[in-house]
């Protein structure tokens, strides 16, 4: 596409509403650079925005994560120069990565080292980003610990599972499918649950001898939350990082009394990468480890942004597994 396009919505609703249009990108701003996408990443996050589950003032773009070449910078950017690799994620202030080319704001964007490719760096910055503060910041992990993580086949799921792995932990997964579960177990799941038809919770029991695991990370939400807080140690942690299946409703925090006392935390991505100094750390280790090859990124769909909206289509119908991505 010689001439620029993005996917623009103005209405919430189903994927329908994604449009694919010509769009004007000027000269940057102060503050600003003219960004030209190689790959943009694809997030469930992204069904929310196009529901209106997290709103924003329409008309509006699409995505909030890519990867490219910077073509212009603006007055007062001393962050990155021309010509460099950069990808970014964030949340309203890089809404509209599902474009060819675009005006960014400076600060989000992070340079690239020369082995981690675009389409890498779309497929993985947010799971990455996100899976670094999950292994990182929000527990103090120990060799030995044990995790329960939902949606292991997916593309947070994946990173974690071989982040879990260098630090010694034992990860229990859960999937839908046993073609999932045999993915989640190439990239370190120990033991896999298929929650189509066992019981997950007795299951961890069994696994964890009746004592449960140290961490549980939820990404599913409303259909996982109960089994999660059966599945938990006493005084361990329940992570909400995601509401795939649906949001929680009417939550009586009494429960957790119940419960062996679980700390639950809903993390956002934003806030562990707030400081730039703390960004830069969590994506340096990131890096590292997929440069090195010990993190695998695995991009298990590829589509165009004429496909968007069929790309949101499989997202929410379970159909994808690892990341995916569009190629630009």
């Amino acid at each position: 596409m010689n001439v620029p396009h993005a996917i623009r919505m103005h209405e919430t609703g189903g994927p329908d509403v994604l449009r694919l249009e010509k769009v004007e990108v000027g000269d940057p701003g102060p503050g600003q650079v003219r960004l030209r996408h190689e790959a943009v990443g694809l997030n469930f996050a992204d069904t929310y925005f196009r529901s209106g589950l997290y709103p924003m003032p329409l008309p509006a773009g699409m995505g909030v994560e890519a990867a490219g070449v910077v073509e212009a910078v603006g007055e007062g950017v001393t962050n990155v120069c021309e010509g460099d690799r950069v990808t970014y994620t964030g949340f309203l202030n890089t809404l509209g990565a599902y474009s060819t080319e675009r005006l960014i704001p400076a600060a989000p964007l992070i340079k690239l080292p020369e082995a981690i490719s675009c389409e890498t760096a779309a497929a993985m910055t947010m799971r990455g980003l996100t899976s670094s503060y999950l292994m990182r910041r929000i527990y103090d992990f120990k060799p030995g610990d044990t995790i329960l993580l939902h949606a292991a086949a997916g593309g947070v799921g994946l990173i974690v599972a071989q982040w879990a792995k260098l630090l010694g932990l034992t990860v229990i997964g859960t999937v839908s499918t046993e073609e999932k579960a045999a993915i989640a177990r190439a990239h370190g799941c120990d033991h896999t649950i298929n929650y189509s038809h066992e019981d997950v919770a007795k299951r961890v029991r069994e696994m964890t001898d009746g004592v449960g695991v140290n961490v549980v990370i939820d990404s599913v939400g409303k259909s996982t939350f109960n089994a999660s807080l059966d599945s938990v140690k006493r005084r361990g942690l329940v992570i909400c990082l995601g509401f795939t299946s649906g949001t929680l409703s009417n939550f009586d925090p009494q429960i957790l009394a119940t419960k062996g006392s679980p700390y639950l935390a809903r993390p956002a991505l934003a806030d562990y990468i707030a400081d730039p100094a703390e960004k830069a750390d969590l994506a340096a280790e990131l890096f590292g480890h997929v440069g090195a090859g010990r993190i695998k990124i695995e991009i298990n769909q590829r589509y165009t942004l004429e496909d968007a909206a069929q790309a949101h289509r499989d997202l929410e119908a379970r159909k994808t597994t690892g990341s995916s991505i569009f190629v630009i």
